[in-house]
């Protein structure tokens, strides 16, 4: 397969340059166009306002475009200028941290993804939930072999795969589970702190409660160390609440 990869991590990651190499082990090629430095939670934000520049990146047999600007600005800037040719897929990961429930909204790694399948391309966005994962090798030499068994010209137009690995080796992660993902929000809050001058300043945290996770949704599966797969679709049309309102009101 011809692959776009991107993240938001950022392009010295290691969880692209882990599914960089394992990509190209098996036999695919791969474009990488990733931000240069780290964008995680900017969602699905693209750079209107100032000029977008490229730095490439050579280095101990990786090969990659760096994007001073957001995941799907690297995506955009790859389909439509980078690349010489329409990829087969894009790839987006493995991000550290899994993106489940709302997460999708959040997560520049599924936005990235989400961008080439508004773009009509086969997507997929891959996450880890871990914060700090050292080695990523397993999982992604995983993801490269699961390619070959998704039937890619199955799927509906603009479809994004979410695969989520659990905080484990591998060697201890449970079967993949094809899944619906978590519709419970965060509840949120903010750490007040001082820096050294005396000024206040916030820090974000949050956490999706116990009581609110669906037992056979994407994060209490994950939690129990499945791997887990969702296909996504961004169609937000409430459908039940149309009908009503023309029921209604017209």
């Amino acid at each position: 397969m011809n692959i776009l990869l991107a993240n938001d991590d950022g392009i010295q990651a290691i969880g692209l340059r882990t599914l960089y190499a394992a990509l190209i082990e098996v036999g695919h090629t791969v474009h990488v166009v990733a931000p240069v430095t780290e964008q995680s939670a900017v969602g699905h934000a693209v750079t209107l306002s100032m000029p977008i520049r490229v730095r490439t990146f050579k280095e101990n047999g990786f090969e990659g475009q760096g994007v001073y600007g957001t995941p799907v600005d690297c995506v955009k800037l790859g389909l439509s200028t980078l690349l010489s040719e329409k990829p087969d897929l894009v790839l987006s990961g493995i991000n550290a941290g899994a993106n489940v429930g709302v997460d999708i909204l959040y997560s520049g790694t599924v936005s990235a993804a989400t961008e080439g399948a508004l773009m009509e391309i086969p997507s997929m966005a891959v996450s880890m939930d871990n914060f700090n994962p050292e080695d990523l090798s397993r999982q992604a030499r995983y993801c490269a072999e699961l390619l070959s068994k998704i039937p890619w010209n199955k799927l509906p137009p603009k479809c994004v795969l979410n695969l989520n690995f659990p905080d484990c080796s591998m060697e201890e992660a449970k079967e993949l589970v094809i899944c619906p993902h978590t519709r419970a929000s965060y509840r949120d809050w903010y750490d007040t702190r001082e820096d050294p001058r005396g000024r206040s300043y916030y820090w974000l945290d949050g956490a999706i409660p116990s009581e609110r996770i669906s037992a056979d949704r994407d994060r209490a599966l994950l939690t129990e160390k499945h791997i887990t797969l969702t296909p996504l679709h961004f169609d937000f049309t409430d459908r039940e609440t149309l009908d009503l309102l023309k029921k209604e009101i017209v």
